[in-house]
């Protein structure tokens, strides 16, 4: 608590003249609401919230305090924090940066006294250990020197972020004047600091993690309209990122993750300041990377805190997948992009609601009065999540976790004018400023797909309803009465004049899903509407995926749990205290299956939902199949242009298909998936012995590993042929039954890589000849099927 003697002294330092400006923001066209104007209903999330709460109210600010005052040499008896926070680790203080955000968040979210009251405390003594040139930090400025001199330190810039953020939060929810007089001195420091290095000198040290402080400087610009802020923001635009991303390539691979989404967050805050539209172009394309190709089904990114190759996930399941600083800053990044282009709004919702619920939520130890938090959210099978603690842990996750568990109100509601955008089914009620307005959310999503908004107070509002993607069905009544037409991927609109009492009635049915991995469609999540379920396995330490038959999935009447089996599936965000599996191997699952029904086109779908439609090519024309249509190949130049990556990291798999042939000519390829002469697996009808042969090499021909059919396939009728590999197993079936094997296939498919000329009809080698056939049904499967099940196949003439 503040001594009488703090206060005074820090009053000196409150600056003499009016309040600055607030400058708009460029380019933005929706509004959040202040965090003052909502407030939580029960449920999940406030529970959450209650816990976070406690914890603000438990911390002792002297102990957050004691490395400040420490490095400014002024006497502290508290008792030093441990974990990132110990007097030895060089990130130390970054945490009472998250604490004073958290505490205003508190504070403007309840009204509750005690969290400001802590929140100056904490700013008040951070005056006092503030130098005269404006540096503030639980480290030394020498830190700074070795960052500059290109020597190893860590990240220090990253803790000034948050402390600079954390000022600034105070000053804007709390309306701390000294907060705002702390921050500006410090970011004067930044600005004179930086000014004395060159671009070369400057670039160079941006390859070390700093954090959002471009951010908060370009947010401290719009609130204060100093240009000195604008340029010192952009000090931190660091090339090497930014400028592949201004091309639209994704170059993240082998980057720190957490280290490049508050670049993206200061690139769209840098568009807002300044309307250049290069920042906007940057955010966007790294939000389209990120959430497309290197995110999991839980809304996470990150394997080992890194950024793999582009769509890489069942081969990046481990024990430190999911950091959750990357969440909370990828949804800040979501929200101020849902603001610059509301027209793409329930995409940017559908991402922000899968990551908040699936792993944010989630990162929370229910458990803990304090709301203790996860540093990663494992994904390999067998995964159990671990928590942070009182004093001992301070991770940079553990700090994140207070801000997203303060802050759950901040995105249910937008607005533009009289428009006001529904974005998340959480309960809680809207105290619409200057309007006599309010709406109240009533629901107990996601365990329940209903909710319910109540009105208070009469007026013009054009109320948005956001449809989620995973809906079908959807239904919104209006005082009882349907009303629209509601699209899964967008908004309903309802525009009308509400009265007192009026309701709002919204049903969004949910159904189970599998959401496959792109780089190999047999792992799979499994979804119920938005919600990933995880098979809970107790103290079970599992060593490989485990298998799951959709047809086994049943619902045990508890919303949200299926049973598999023996596995009992339940939401991933209420797993917690024993070990657990979110993805699966998912038995009969196609990597891609092509029916060849099209009546026309070029385009070859993939029936199997999967997106990997393959392309007709070189004059290959339609026909009648065994089975509805088929793709007729000409034996000169004619073929199917398969996707890459197909069988990208399988161990296993099984390729069938029906096949009549219209001559016999040798080395013709029914398919053929490789990289080139050295590296590809085939299937040939007639090789130089006169019957069918499958191979795969990665040395090229002279290292084929081989199965060799006994007998020609014949000319003029439909056969069915097919092969299985797994292990050092591969069979050659013809017509459902077993007609070759060899047990030494040393050669696993996953070896041949991504490959990018995948075929049904043409060769590796250019002196093969064309396939001269009909193909039908052509199925991959990312395992071996078994001998009754490729007798099915055949049996059924699919």
């Amino acid at each position: 608590m503040p001594s009488r003697r703090t206060l005074l002294k820090a009053a000196a330092l409150l600056p003499a003249g009016p309040a600055l400006a607030l400058r708009p923001d460029a380019g933005v066209t929706a509004y959040a609401f202040p965090l003052t104007a909502v407030r939580l209903g029960a449920g999940r999330f406030a529970e959450n919230t209650a816990r976070t709460h406690a914890y603000l109210r438990f911390l002792d600010a002297d102990r957050l305090l004691h490395m400040f005052r420490v490095t400014a040499g002024r006497p502290s008896s508290a008792t030093p924090c441990g974990g990132w926070e110990s007097p030895s680790t060089e990130l130390r203080g970054h945490s009472i940066g998250h604490v004073l955000t958290a505490l205003a968040q508190a504070y403007a979210s309840t009204g509750e006294a005690a969290f400001k009251t802590k929140g100056d405390y904490l700013v008040a003594e951070l005056a006092l250990c503030q130098r005269p040139n404006g540096f503030l930090s639980a480290y030394p400025e020498s830190f700074i020197d070795r960052l500059e001199a290109g020597q190893q330190v860590w990240a220090p810039y990253y803790t000034l972020h948050k402390i600079v953020a954390g000022l600034l939060d105070m000053h804007q929810l709390t309306g701390s004047a000294l907060a705002r007089t702390v921050l500006e001195r410090k970011a004067a420091w930044v600005q004179a600091r930086n000014s004395l290095l060159s671009y070369a000198q400057r670039q160079q040290m941006l390859r070390v993690e700093f954090g959002g402080i471009g951010e908060t400087l370009f947010n401290l610009y719009q609130l204060s309209e100093n240009p000195a802020h604008l340029t010192t923001a952009q000090y931190f635009d660091h090339a090497q990122v930014l400028d592949p991303l201004a091309a639209g390539v994704d170059a993240l691979a082998g980057f720190h993750a957490n280290t490049q989404i508050p670049k993206a967050l200061a690139a769209i805050r840098g568009y807002h300041a300044t309307g250049d539209t290069r920042y906007r172009d940057i955010a966007v394309t790294f939000w389209n990377l990120v959430v497309k190709q290197h995110s999991y089904a839980i809304g996470g990114n990150s394997n080992g805190e890194y950024f793999q190759a582009p769509n890489r996930i069942a081969s990046e399941l481990s024990d430190t997948t999911c950091e959750c600083c990357n969440s909370y800053n990828m949804l800040k990044l979501t929200r101020q992009l849902f603001l610059t282009d509301p027209a793409r709004g329930a995409e940017f919702m559908d991402f922000y609601e899968k990551a908040l619920v699936n792993h944010l939520l989630g990162a929370q130890n229910p458990a803990s009065a304090h709301g203790f938090h996860c540093y990663y959210v494992p994904l390999r099978a067998g995964g159990l999540k671990t928590y942070s603690n009182d004093y001992d842990n301070f991770t940079c996750c553990h700090g994140t976790g207070m801000e997203t568990n303060t802050k759950f109100t901040d995105s249910i509601w937008f607005t533009s004018g009289n428009t006001l955008y529904l974005n998340l089914f959480i309960p809680a009620t809207l105290t619409w400023p200057g309007r006599g307005i309010t709406v109240t959310q009533a629901t107990g999503f996601p365990e329940t797909a209903t909710s319910r908004l109540t009105i208070t107070g009469t007026g013009q509002i054009d109320l948005r309803v956001r449809i989620p993607s995973w809906t079908t069905g959807a239904q919104v009544r209006v005082n009882g009465v349907l009303t629209g037409s509601p699209v899964p991927g967008s908004y309903l609109a309802i525009n009308r004049t509400w009265a007192s009492g009026d309701t709002v009635d919204i049903s969004l049915p949910m159904a189970l899903s599998l959401e496959p991995t792109p780089d190999n469609p047999a792992v799979r999540a499994v979804r119920h509407g938005p919600v990933v379920l995880a098979g809970q396995f107790g103290t079970t330490n599992l060593s490989a995926l485990p298998n799951l038959d959709p047809a086994a999935l049943q619902p045990t009447g508890v919303p949200l749990e299926y049973t598999a089996g023996s596995v009992l599936l339940r939401p991933f965000y209420q797993t917690h205290g024993q070990r657990y599996s979110v993805y699966w191997n998912v038995a009969g699952t196609f990597a891609a299956h092509y029916p060849f029904d099209e009546a026309s086109g070029s385009t070859a779908l993939d029936a199997t939902g999967n997106g990997r439609d393959a392309a007709l090519a070189g004059g290959a024309t339609r026909t009648t199949g065994r089975s509805g249509g088929a793709v007729q190949l000409t034996g000169s130049g004619a073929y199917v242009n398969l996707p890459a990556g197909l069988l990208a990291g399988a161990t296993s798999f099984t390729i069938a298909a029906w096949v009549r042939l219209d001559t016999a000519a040798t080395w013709p390829r029914l398919f053929d998936l490789g990289a080139g002469t050295g590296t590809y697996l085939f299937l040939t009808p007639r090789s130089s012995a006169g019957t069918p042969r499958y191979a795969i090499t990665t040395g090229g021909a002279g290292a084929e590993q081989r199965i060799d059919g006994p007998a020609a396939l014949p000319t003029g009728v439909w056969t069915h042929v097919a092969v299985t590999h797994t292990g050092n197993l591969g069979v050659l079936y013809v017509n459902g039954a077993e007609v070759a094997r060899n047990s030494a296939l040393t050669i696993r498919p996953s070896v041949l890589g991504a490959t990018t000329q995948n075929w049904i009809g043409r060769s590796q080698y250019a002196g093969d000849p064309y396939l001269a056939a009909a193909v039908d049904g052509f199925r991959i499967y990312s395992r071996a099927l078994s001998a009754a099940e490729v007798s099915q196949l055949n049996s059924t003439g699919q």
